[in-house]
């Protein structure tokens, strides 16, 4: 009879399904980044890493700037399971002076975050004159 209880319930137990759900998972690394003291005119740059930790494709369906002085450009638009892809963010200062921030924005079909928002920063000051 204890044998009985003990198969059913170990049967039981092997039908439960895990509660982490599966599809895609995006992780960016790093998060954001603050590229400190910068001049006047000058182009800063940054490589992200985009990581799928899911077990289905992560798709990238967009990548797109909050404005024309930032480029995000040089990633694959499919991310195997396990795999990532690095994106590259050029960021202009133009003629800005003081905080400077700025979003890249990634639309993916990671079901827990479709809307990635990616933060820049730079403290531009004007080019020092002799």
């Amino acid at each position: 009879m204890l044998v009985a209880v003990l198969v059913a319930a170990t049967l039981g137990a092997s039908d439960a399904k895990p509660a982490s759900a599966g599809g895609p998972r995006m992780s960016v690394e790093p998060p954001s980044f603050d590229f400190g003291k910068a001049i006047q005119n000058k182009t800063l740059q940054k490589e992200f890493s985009i990581k799928n930790f899911g077990d289905a494709d992560l798709v990238l369906d967009s990548v797109s700037t909050s404005c024309g002085c930032t480029v995000a450009e040089g990633y694959s638009k499919v991310v195997k399971p396990g795999a990532s892809t690095h994106l590259l963010v050029s960021l202009q200062t133009r003629t800005s002076t003081g905080k400077l921030q700025k979003s890249v924005l990634i639309k993916s079909n990671d079901p827990t975050k479709a809307l990635y928002e990616l933060k820049l920063e730079a403290t531009v000051a004007p080019p020092e004159t002799k």
